[in-house]
């Protein structure tokens, strides 16, 4: 009979890196303590210990694999903004007591949008404000992680005057709820933080629309901060949505919460459908107003709904009496051996390069001179450009074009330039969980094609995560440096659109496998859902563009009317 033997733990503890390396610490001490031995071109503000995302301030108790995240990584880009938001509160707090602070949206160049509620803040002010964000970051105060019970956060906040997340928190499962102080600012953040101010180096304050921006570091330089581009056009496009929400008087998640627990679901999903039609149909009146547009350009980034949009426009086109005719950009690939590669050798088929922009600029202009042209018709199979249908416009047609690449001026000739509509299509999301937590954009184009993924292409949630870092890249690249070239912005996002996608997105998203890159985003998208009330998907319009993703749409075999 074998013999047993039993090991005293030693006092030290291994943990294992990932170029194969292995550092070693006191047992319980902190991560951030092991990561000041580890070089790194960015700033380390959280690690993944045996698959689990962590903050530095956690205790490394037993031999674990150490992967540091910085902040050119997803994870830890979220660390740093979250993190420098709070620092933010806690300045403004100081400074302005009399004030409201919120934490409004995102914009391209790097920053948050942010607006004052009271009198609006001066430059004077502002400066103030920057100024004081660098005290306490020569300070290097702590951040402090506190678990409080949940009764007590919600009265505590009840007390400061801070509602939305009051409210918010009352629909929160768990008995307990983690919140931060720093000096004497305390309050709840979805998600992990660094340790203390000294981490935050990066940051800007610059005055905006009435407001400011918060400016922080973009991944790919994530010790610089990049010059603040003009916005004026998304900026619109938030401004209306926010209007929205006033017409529906759902100011927050929590607001909206309420409203489905009060039997006000179906109107709310009505409301919000209606302004949708409102604003497809106002597009289309613009187009129509403008007598010498022959061709609409539809463009938007992944998840947008930029099919259901177009389909919805093309039928409020026809209601005035307008016949448009839809060309696929997809037919004018490039053959397979003409198709450029990327840094890594491998075809790039989202770059412009990769379509046959002379053959697409001739057809477009035959097409709008009268002409009768042979278009093309791509064999993916074989990878090469195949003659298609024989097609002419008839007099006062014009062309619908929907494609990644529809803001982009090398599209179409010069000469076709005035006589094109431009839309940007996306979903604009302004619901935020409460003034100081933001829903991403991002993370509901995400869910959204999460959902459709698997309805549709059979693909299991861990292959459509493992994907989004590629369509990401392509669309910083190759969408959103021409967004303000539209003519129009359309904001799909619909209010209550999460709460239909939360029922549909959490099976998938735990099936995400454990110690696997993918579950890291996994779990944050189940715990970010949890927020949200669920709704049944029989409550929506069967045109709605949430159908494009949910299944069941009217207009999935819509044919826009031809020649």
């Amino acid at each position: 009979m074998p013999t047993i033997e039993f090991t005293v733990p030693t006092d030290f503890v291994q943990v294992h890196l990932p170029d194969g390396r292995t550092l070693q610490g006191p047992r319980g001490v902190r991560a951030e303590e092991f990561i000041r031995q580890i070089e790194s071109p960015a700033p380390i503000v959280g690690v993944i210990l045996n698959g689990e995302l962590h903050e530095l301030t956690y205790a490394i108790e037993n031999e674990a694999r150490l992967i540091p995240v910085t902040m050119a990584d997803s994870d830890g880009a979220r660390i740093y903004r979250r993190s420098l938001t709070f620092l933010l509160e806690a300045a403004f707090g100081a400074l302005f007591p009399i004030h409201t602070l919120t934490i409004d949206h995102s914009v391209a160049s790097g920053g948050y949008y942010c607006q004052v509620g009271g009198a609006p803040l001066a430059s004077a002010d502002l400066e103030k404000l920057a100024a004081e964000m660098a005290r306490l970051v020569a300070l290097n105060l702590p951040f402090e992680r506190r678990e409080i019970p949940l009764a007590e956060a919600i009265a505590y906040f009840e007390r400061a005057g801070v509602s939305d997340k009051a409210r918010l928190l009352r629909y929160r499962r768990k008995s307990y709820v983690t919140l931060y102080q720093l000096s004497q600012h305390l309050d709840y953040h979805h998600g992990y933080m660094v340790p203390a101010t000294g981490y935050l180096r990066w940051f800007g304050v610059t005055p905006a629309n009435g407001g400011f921006i918060l400016r922080y570091p973009r991944r790919h330089s994530p010790t610089e901060i990049k010059p603040i581009e003009d916005f004026p056009k998304l900026l619109s496009a938030f401004r209306l949505y926010g209007g929205w929400l006033e017409k529906l008087g759902i100011a927050s998640v929590g607001a909206l919460n309420d409203a489905v627990a009060a039997g006000r679901a179906r109107e709310i999903i009505l409301v919000s459908e209606a302004l949708h039609e409102q604003h497809i149909a106002a597009i289309a009146r613009q187009i129509a107003e403008r007598g010498e547009t022959r061709l609409v350009l539809i463009s938007g980034p992944s998840s947008s709904g930029k099919t259901t949009f177009s389909r919805r426009l093309a039928v409020q086109l026809l209601a005035l009496g307008i016949s448009p005719y839809a060309l696929e950009l997809d037919n004018y690939f490039l053959d397979r051996d003409a198709t450029p590669k990327d840094e890594n050798g491998e075809f790039d088929f989202e770059t412009i390069d990769a379509l046959d922009l002379p053959k697409l600029g001739a057809d477009l202009q035959k097409l709008v001179r009268g002409e009768e042209v042979q278009l093309p018709r791509y064999n993916f199979k074989a990878g090469k450009q195949e003659a298609g249908d024989v097609t002419r416009l008839r007099p006062g047609q014009l062309i619908l074009l929907e494609g990644i690449h529809g803001l982009n001026p090398r599209l179409i000739p010069a000469a076709l330039a005035g006589q094109s509509f431009k839309i940007y299509a996306s979903a604009l999301t302004q619901l935020n969980l409460d003034r100081h937590n933001r829903v991403s954009t991002t993370d509901t184009r995400l869910i959204r094609r999460t959902v459709r993924d698997a309805r549709e292409r059979g693909y299991s949630a861990t292959q459509t995560i493992a994907r989004w870092e590629s369509v990401r890249r392509g669309e910083k690249r190759h969408i959103f440096p021409y967004q303000e070239n539209a003519d129009v912005m359309f904001n799909s996002a619909l209010v209550y659109e999460l709460g239909v996608l939360r029922v549909l997105a959490e099976p998938l998203l735990r099936q995400v496998t454990h110690n696997t890159p993918e579950f890291i985003e996994a779990k944050r998208l189940l715990a970010f859902l949890e927020w949200f009330s669920p709704l049944d998907a029989d409550l929506i319009p069967d045109n709605s563009i949430l159908r494009e993703f949910v299944g069941g749409s009217i207009l999935k075999e819509f044919k826009v009317w031809g020649a």
